[in-house]
């Protein structure tokens, strides 16, 4: 890890800064909407704009830094960022701010494919996960921190909305004075939604249901703690707690997946996140019930991600890892874009209460069904599952690509390993 940190850090630190312009742009526009008058419904189109951006950017950038290359890309689009994010104070229309969001997830989503291609370019084949590791940790990091800015005095109500604009402008030095040439994009092996369903119905299907909690998460949060009455002093606490559980759970969630059927651990997780969000709802009355409702449904729910790749990798081939972890990537930018709509007429019709009861629908649907996959077949043997990459659902095609590389890698390391100690006792018995 240390030799990831001395010859990445740049790129840590610059990633660092982003996803503090990140985090903090998502929960302050929930929180500010709210304040302005703009409705559930209305908070929730532009908390669902940003991941259509997203989804949308994930197609589209590997053929732009094709044509133009990593530096061009990363600067327009930081450009874009920092930009965008001064337009909102100052045209206050959800419109304007539905726009906004779509530009500010296509460019996040443009920076993270080209930060992460630099990324992948200084890891070595021995440092590969450990570089992932760390990016991982730095996003969430980033995010949580972001929180904390929500209490800073605003009284002009435009200076929230400059600080994450100077932090992405900022972001981008060290990551431009230091990357390297990065080779050339090659495209990723496509895989039909079609197939994909047939090699993994739980991989499909787990993955739609989790990118709706995971843009729950990401922007209905703010919005639910305003509705609910919080204070400003406590919705920072509220939304860092389901990044905090996701950061320290992913670890434990990891070593128990290359130990247990994962699909068991799927409907486990997801149970106990439904139950969690159950209790919110009931008890939401009591600010540290409710934190610790979050950090529990942030906790299990985010791990599910890297889970889910991880069971769909165990049916495949090595040489079809990447096409369908891209796969099941659109398909939880799919779940995203459509879970903060759903949440937000829910919250218009029930109240601020159905922003759990949506969450808990959802992570019970992926119980009852990761219990009904048990039924229709086997579970693979240890011998034949893959590795257990930690990701987060705000990761780029590159990311899962990376994933996918150090997933096949290691399995390789790890079936040469067992030939050469089969190998040991025929010799020494000749």
């Amino acid at each position: 890890m240390l030799t990831v940190l001395r010859t990445s850090w740049p790129l840590l630190l610059g990633m660092l800064l982003l996803m503090l312009g990140n985090g903090l742009q998502g929960s302050l526009l929930g929180v500010r909407g709210s304040t302005l008058g703009f409705s559930s419904v209305e908070l929730s189109v532009v908390m669902s704009a940003y991941f259509a951006g997203f989804l949308l950017a994930s197609r589209m950038t590997p053929n732009m830094i094709r044509r133009v290359g990593h530096v061009r890309v990363f600067a327009a689009l930081g450009s874009l960022v920092s930009a965008a994010l001064l337009l909102f104070p100052t045209i206050q229309d959800p419109i304007a701010w539905v726009l906004g969001r779509v530009v500010i997830g296509f460019c996040f989503c443009g920076v993270y494919v080209t930060a992460e291609s630099w990324l992948n370019n200084s890891a070595t084949n021995e440092t590969r996960g450990q570089a992932l590791s760390a990016y991982m940790i730095v996003q969430m990091l980033g995010i949580i921190i972001a929180q904390g800015l929500l209490v800073v005095p605003d009284p002009s109500g435009y200076l929230l909305f400059v600080i994450p604009s100077v932090l992405v402008s900022i972001a981008f030095a060290p990551i431009l004075l230091s990357i390297s040439p990065t080779p050339a994009f090659e495209s990723t092996k496509r895989m039909t939604l079609t197939e994909l369903y047939k090699v993994s119905p739980l991989g499909c299907v787990g993955m739609f249901l989790m990118g709706s909690v995971f843009a729950a998460q990401f922007g209905m949060a703010a919005v639910y703690a305003t509705e609910a009455g919080l204070s400003i002093a406590q919705i920072p606490i509220f939304t860092a707690a389901f990044y905090v559980g996701a950061l320290i759970f992913q670890y434990p969630v990891g070593w128990l997946s290359d130990r247990f059927d994962r699909r068991v651990l799927i409907a486990l997780s997801a149970l106990i996140a439904g139950l969690a969000s159950l209790m919110g709802m009931l008890l939401g009355g009591y600010f540290y019930i409710l934190v610790a409702a979050a950090f529990l449904i942030g906790g299990l729910s985010n791990p599910l991600y890297s889970l889910l790749i991880a069971y769909t990798n165990d049916f495949l081939e090595h040489e079809d890892m990447a096409a369908a972890s891209a796969g099941l990537l659109f398909v939880n930018g799919v779940g995203a874009i459509t879970g903060p709509l759903i949440i937000g007429y829910a919250m218009q019709v029930i109240g601020p209460p159905g922003y759990f009861v949506l969450l808990s629908v959802v992570l019970l649907t992926l119980t009852a069904y990761a219990v009904y996959r048990m039924t229709q077949r086997p579970a693979p043997s240890a011998d034949e599952t893959s590795a257990y990459q930690r990701m987060m659902p705000t990761a780029s095609p590159v990311t899962v690509e990376i994933a996918s590389e150090w997933a096949i890698e290691t399995a390789e390391a790890e079936a040469e390993a067992h030939e050469d100690t089969e190998e040991k006792p025929k010799h020494v018995a000749s």
